[in-house]
């Protein structure tokens, strides 16, 4: 029999996903079969399942910590912003359509038979289930028919532990504050609470455990301090992007970050690497000379098209490129790199064609069909072994002769402008491979002594936090607090 318990936050970003990561790779180290669940999620990194589907990509992670491939029963529903209040709705890993963010408050109430399908499933393979719960616990205006926090905890009859972050300030409130608002059979639901993030000497909060304890009923389940090594894993939310930047090195890229910006843990890899300098650029900025600029992924490639010249970056751009610059584009951005998007089904919005920025010999039709796989091959014309995963709606017509970026499963992948200057794929997770990272790395001038793979650092990060967590939480009395399902 398959226990559960479910893990809550005060608010967004607070930790979970990669609290959830660590105690997953606890306890399968400990010997138990693992496995994450995350009700609902709202994110446009998305990952691509082995059962042809998507699921977000924290859950990924926590999947990798488990040691298992991902599925899609781990995150039956996601939600993928296209606006600020409308998003593509995924079901069980496929597109079942578009909502409003008013029109998902009364569509949701259909979705917990998938939701409880989904968990049913993990449960007949696992000794314990992790489950995520999503934003914030304490939101009570979007309690009815609530499927992601205590609508979930309620319906699958499992019991709560609430994460607070301290780095934020404010944590004794928002704690105390959940326990005030939630009524009495959510908030019976909650068992204890973990205080995420502690900077500085943990035993100057001692205190502050004792209250929320006295002030809840609640369990203080442990004081968790911030481990850097943290840095090595993917970041929650686009909304931690920033924090992403990073490095001295003499090789400068630059990334302009656009509203729908999807799948930016491809950028990883380059934020790890020694030597090289990753530059982050806000909105109201403009592009500082570098050596390559990236444009990544993009959950709306047209509104983020207009969006970049509306800040004048297409200029930035071409300013770059006459200079001799580089620029990569990734998914989204490797559309934006051609002379045309054609949208005439109205997938992003109205419908519509409008100018790429003309880098590069191609243009994109948008389609319904979403193209989900795994793939390998190798970079072109070096040869070097690469993998990665597609995720994307659009297709793309070579209008002329260039040079294919990669061939991945026998077929031409991307394109490459007669310059070899300006590169665009559908490849996610080109960066991840140590060979394929330094030999494009190498295009730009920059020589990598050791070419490391990321997965290998994020392996390495998962080991130090589970035991960093083993060492600051009461996993025992988290394993006690699991409720059979």
């Amino acid at each position: 029999m398959a226990r559960a318990l479910m893990f809550q936050g005060t608010g967004s970003s607070v930790g979970k996903s990669v609290l959830v990561a660590g105690i997953a790779r606890a306890l399968t180290r400990r010997g138990l079969n693992v496995r994450p669940f995350k009700p609902q999620n709202m994110s446009n990194n998305a990952a691509v399942t082995q059962d042809g589907g998507e699921i977000g990509r924290a859950q990924a992670l926590q999947a990798r910590a488990c040691g298992v491939s991902p599925t899609v029963d781990m995150n039956p529903v996601l939600l993928k912003p296209q606006s600020e209040t409308g998003a593509q709705l995924v079901v069980r890993g496929q597109v079942r359509g578009n909502v409003k963010a008013r029109e998902y408050q009364s569509v949701k109430r259909e979705l917990m038979g998938d939701v409880l399908e989904a968990f049913s499933a993990l449960a007949q393979e696992a000794d314990i289930i992790l489950v995520e719960g999503a934003g914030s616990a304490s939101e009570i205006n979007l309690r009815a028919n609530d499927i992601a926090n205590m609508g979930f905890a309620q319906a699958a009859n499992i019991d709560v532990v609430l994460v607070g972050d301290i780095d934020r300030g404010g944590v004794i409130a928002s704690l105390v504050g959940t326990h005030t608002v939630l009524d009495s059979a959510d908030r019976s639901r909650i068992k204890g609470f973990v205080v995420n993030r502690m900077r500085g000497d943990p035993s100057l909060f001692s205190e502050g455990m004792t209250a929320i304890a006295a002030l809840t009923g609640w369990q203080g389940v442990g004081l968790v301090p911030h481990l850097d090594l943290l840095r090595d894993l993917p970041a929650e939310d686009a909304t931690d992007i920033e924090v992403a930047s990073r490095g001295k090195g003499m090789i400068r890229i630059v990334v302009p970050h656009m509203p729908m910006i999807a799948n930016f843990d491809d950028l990883d890899p380059l934020r790890s690497e020694p030597g090289v300098s990753l530059e982050i650029v806000p909105p109201g900025k403009p592009l500082p000379d570098c050596d390559l600029i990236i444009l990544p992924g993009s959950k709306s490639t047209i509104s983020d098209l207009a969006f970049l010249r509306g800040q004048g970056w297409d200029i930035d751009i071409m300013a770059h490129t006459r200079k001799g610059g580089q620029v990569m584009g990734i998914c989204g951005g490797y559309q934006m790199l051609g002379h045309e998007i054609l949208d005439l089904e109205g997938i992003e919005g109205n419908p519509s064609r409008v100018a790429g920025l003309g880098l590069l010999n191609v243009e994109t039709s948008m389609t319904r069909k979403k193209q989900l796989s795994e793939v390998s091959g190798e970079l072109l014309p070096e040869g070097v072994a690469v993998k990665g995963y597609e995720i994307h709606s659009g297709r793309t017509r070579i209008l002329g002769r260039v040079e294919p970026f990669a061939k991945i499963n026998s077929e031409n992948d991307g394109a490459v402008s007669a310059d070899g200057r300006v590169w665009g794929t559908y490849l996610h997770g080109v960066f991840d491979e140590g060979a394929a990272r330094a030999t494009l790395l190498k295009r730009i001038g920059h020589q990598i002594g050791t070419a490391i793979d990321h997965t290998d650092r994020v392996e390495a990060a998962l080991d130090a936090w589970a035991a960093h967590l083993e060492q600051n939480l009461d996993i025992d009395a988290l394993l006690e607090m699991a409720r059979e399902v």
